[in-house]
């Protein structure tokens, strides 16, 4: 059952940030949820480790933590996590976003821009702010602004035939099925799912199917699992064809990324 969380809209929330720039921090619980909601601010979203998920009206949104969640004002959201999280909330106030996408997307996290949230992390502003985190808050912006939008890294499709395939491989990654057998499954053809995932989700069913198993696998090596374990529970024959797959991905191999080596987006 879904543990559900008051989501920060009581007092300073409820009427207008207490900064231009207001930052937090959160510690979840696996199966938490925020309810839906939405406020006149802008949000950035990012996961320290685990991984948040935002729900819109009709889009859903997914990023490790290469990406966070760029969320403008007055928009619709709940959001939620399956397996524990940390995750911080960066809040702008509206006419601190009008040079940030104007849709929801998942922004691209730099060095720099991970740098200062992990300072902030260690070093949560309090109100008032003093000069020097309001400068840093706002360099934080700055760098913001300049991230490449990602879209969403794992984006989903409301298509009657492919909707459902991968709605049912992100209930079970290891689902051994080949795109051909998919396609019998769901009374279509190869071809015809093909042309919807380039044409819902802007990639190959190949390059979705590893980012639905490298977000799996960011999860099981924060549980302490063990990459052979991890390997074979994604439906790897090898621990070496699932750490040349997580490499490929991420830029990292599984024990690198668990030791924080995080490499440039």
């Amino acid at each position: 059952m879904n543990t559900m969380f008051q989501h920060p809209q009581l007092p300073p929330f409820s009427e207008a940030l207490p900064a231009p720039v207001f930052f937090r921090t959160a510690n979840m619980p696996a199966q938490a949820s925020y309810p839906r909601h939405r406020h006149a601010w802008g949000e950035f979203v990012y996961s320290y480790s685990g991984v948040m998920e935002i729900e819109l009206a009709n889009h859903h949104y997914l990023a490790p933590p290469q990406y966070g969640i760029w969320l403008p004002p007055n928009v619709e959201h709940m959001g939620f996590n399956r397996h524990e999280a940390c995750h911080c909330s960066l809040y702008l106030a509206p006419e601190l976003c009008a040079a940030l996408p104007a849709s929801t997307c998942a922004l691209t996290v730099s060095p720099l821009v991970r740098a200062i949230l992990d300072e902030l992390r260690g070093n949560p502003p309090q109100l008032p702010q003093t000069d020097e985190q309001q400068r840093l808050l706002r360099v934080l912006v700055d760098q913001l602004v300049q991230a490449p939008p990602a879209g969403s890294y794992l984006p989903t499709s409301s298509d009657p035939l492919l909707g459902p395939v991968l709605r049912a491989l992100a209930a079970c990654p290891a689902d051994p099925r080949s795109l051909p057998e998919l396609a019998r499954a769901a009374n279509t053809t190869e071809r015809t799912l093909m042309r919807r995932c380039q044409r819902d989700l802007g990639m190959s069913f190949v390059e979705w199917r590893q980012r639905l198993k490298v977000v799996e696998a960011l999860a099981l090596l924060e549980q302490g699992q063990t990459v052979e374990t991890i390997g074979l529970d994604l439906g790897y024959s090898s621990a070496s064809a699932f750490i040349s797959m997580f490499r490929r991905m991420m830029g990292a191999t599984p024990d690198e990324y668990r030791k924080g080596n995080i490499p440039k987006a």
